[in-house]
């Protein structure tokens, strides 16, 4: 009787396990989480070629708002999404384009790097999360705020 119970239970954590599959339509992440293609990317993948990762503003004055954008081409061969751009702080901010970028196309990220508050060398960062591998990709901006007295 034990084993019957101990069957029918299993069973039924199987059968509910099988009904919790993705729904139609949504995207797997097993290509993300499979240790396997992470190791042996495919050869058919987006990939991000920034013109440059870092910037260097030199000397701003605290307060000041100032921007760059950082342009990239799509040197792979399906194309790229860009799903996010997280900063490393409240001050930096980025803003991108939603619609995917065709291969052998080119896209850009604005970064706008508001000072006010900050004094002496900043170091901030903007993290580019999309389909490639690596998923994420750093861009970096420098500055060296100095106050009205100073400049």
């Amino acid at each position: 009787m034990k084993h019957l119970l101990s069957v029918f239970i299993l069973s039924l954590c199987l059968l509910t396990a099988c009904n919790n599959d993705s729904k139609e339509g949504e995207i797997s992440t097993d290509l993300v989480t499979n240790p396997k293609s992470a190791t042996q990317p495919s050869n058919k993948q987006p990939i991000i070629t920034f013109d440059k990762t870092e910037h260097d503003f030199g000397a701003i004055l605290q307060g000041e708002r100032v921007a760059y954008t950082f342009h990239f081409t799509n040197t792979g061969n399906v194309p790229l999404i860009i799903s996010n751009v997280n900063s490393s702080c409240g001050c930096t901010v980025g803003d991108f384009s939603r619609t995917p970028v065709e291969p052998g196309k080119s896209g850009s990220i604005k970064a706008t790097y508001d000072s006010k508050g900050h004094h002496g060398f900043q170091s901030r960062t903007l993290t580019v999360i999309s389909n490639t591998n690596p998923s994420r990709t750093i861009l970096r901006l420098k500055a060296n705020v100095k106050t009205p007295d100073q400049y």
